[in-house]
């Protein structure tokens, strides 16, 4: 015979609290003193208390899941949906952002739906989506400066929170990272190493974080007396780092320092260093961005500017979490700071 579920009079038999108390605890409604919710928590692991979404979500009226949206307008034509995923799942980006979002709904009761959209089909589905109540909100990761979706989003007073900040300014909350400070970081470690030839490849141009990492460089190395910079443009990825540090090493065969705009294309980098004989950091020091894990797996561990990636997507979770509330009625702008990391390559 099969064992009756727990229900929340037992939850409130075994708290010795009020069956209202235990509804207002699992329905997150916060006027419940916390020695009492913690009480109640404790009362519902022992029974085994399993609350009813469906129900939960009539009281609520949330429907306890949040889009995760990555947007990538501007991709190439051809490229199918499956090759931008593959895109996305590869790289250690995309899996920091997930642990960080996760990070702060799973304590909260919440769950993450991950939709792509990089067309206007995908874009019109995740409006639907949410306009039909099906999520209470979307956490938005643009790979492209022009992505239209954060206006569509702001357009439709849908709620929403940006992974960095939108080149066109819309209502919308955004978390980001002072990436410029980081790009004079790797340049005043690249300088106090002694380094005379710097040269850097950068992100895609498109994307403000590359600009502003390379403009970070530029500057701090100006202020050392270096007016001008040699660069190559990168794509982020690890061939695009392979690609760019062979043409570096065409235009400059003295470098003796690269900052990397990623992790990835820093590893690249070192690679093809080390095939034409170039020791890192003996001969060249590499420093990268992010502190990805890459940059503690890359032989030399890479040297690099951290982005606190997961903390940056548990805060976007959380602004998220408020607006729905109604607790943040106004967009609100979060700017992390960057700090170097320093290992092997530099």
């Amino acid at each position: 015979m099969s064992r009756r579920a727990p229900t929340l009079e037992d939850v409130a038999r075994e708290a010795g609290v009020s069956r209202a108390t235990v509804s207002r605890v699992v329905n997150g409604i916060r006027n419940v003193d916390p020695a009492i919710q913690d009480v109640v928590r404790r009362a519902i692991a022992h029974t085994g208390y399993a609350p009813n979404r469906a129900a939960r979500s009539l009281v609520t009226r949330r429907a306890e899941t949040v889009a995760l949206v990555v947007s990538g307008a501007g991709e190439p034509p051809d490229d199918t949906q499956e090759a931008f995923a593959a895109r996305v799942f590869t790289d250690p980006f995309f899996g920091r952002v997930v642990a960080g979002v996760v990070g702060y709904l799973r304590p909260h009761s919440m769950y993450p739906v991950l939709m792509f959209a990089d067309s206007p089909q995908d874009r019109h589905e995740v409006l639907t989506y949410l306009r039909q109540g099906r999520a209470d909100g979307a956490l938005v990761v643009s790979t492209h400066a022009d992505d239209p979706l954060p206006a569509l989003l702001a357009e439709q007073a849908l709620p929403a929170v940006l992974f960095a900040r939108p080149t066109r300014q819309v209502p919308l909350s955004h978390v980001d990272l002072d990436h410029r400070a980081g790009g004079r970081l790797a340049a005043g470690h690249l300088l106090a190493r002694g380094c005379r030839r710097p040269a850097t490849v950068s992100g895609p141009l498109d994307v403000g974080a590359s600009r502003e990492r390379l403009a970070g460089f530029r500057e701090a190395l100006a202020d050392a007396g270096h007016e001008t910079v040699p660069v190559a443009e990168g794509g982020f990825t690890h061939d695009s780092g392979v690609a760019a540090m062979a043409r570096l090493l065409a235009e400059v065969p003295d470098v003796d320092g690269v900052f990397a705009a990623n992790d990835l294309m820093a590893q690249g980098a070192c690679e093809v260093l080390r095939e034409h004989g170039r020791r890192v950091p003996e001969d060249v020091a590499v420093v990268g961005f992010d502190d990805s894990a890459v940059a503690r797996t890359s032989r030399p561990a890479l040297t690099t500017v951290r982005q606190p990636v997961e903390d940056m997507a548990a805060r976007m979770a959380r602004l998220l979490d408020e607006h729905v509330r109604g607790e943040r009625t106004e967009p609100a702008s979060v700017v992390f700071a960057p700090e170097l990391v320093v290992r092997d390559s530099a």
